[in-house]
């Protein structure tokens, strides 16, 4: 139970953190702030994964709070990030691009028809 309120408490603080930094860095046409928080939650869940998986200085209910939560609400990016290095640092090398490019280029195709069924709805 004690993971499911961790994962709770970082989501909201995630969440709002990227809500804060969109705010305050995104100008039209520029998403300055979604991609600061993209890059920098990289970057955070490549060492919250050392610290915590690899060399286990976080408990894991912190693990969770920190990376499911804090980073899964600031930006889900920082997690496929992970996944994709890992398969390419383990050694699956066609596992990685093929998970990464399957995922961007349907990730992408999924949003432009959500787009459209939703306005197709509204018409």
């Amino acid at each position: 139970m004690l993971s499911w309120v961790a994962v709770a408490v970082g989501g909201a603080i995630g969440s709002m953190l990227r809500y804060g930094l969109g705010f305050v860095l995104n100008q039209p046409g520029i998403p300055a702030g979604t991609w600061l928080a993209n890059v920098l939650g990289s970057f955070v869940i490549g060492l919250f994964s050392i610290w915590g998986k690899e060399k286990g200085l976080l408990p894991a209910e912190m693990y969770l709070l920190l990376t499911t939560g804090l980073l899964g609400g600031f930006t889900t990016f920082s997690t496929f990030s992970l996944e994709v290095v890992t398969f390419l640092s383990e050694g699956q090398i066609s596992r990685g691009i093929v998970y990464a490019g399957s995922s961007i280029l349907l990730g992408l195709c999924a949003c432009a028809l959500g787009i459209w069924v939703g306005r197709q709805l509204l018409t």
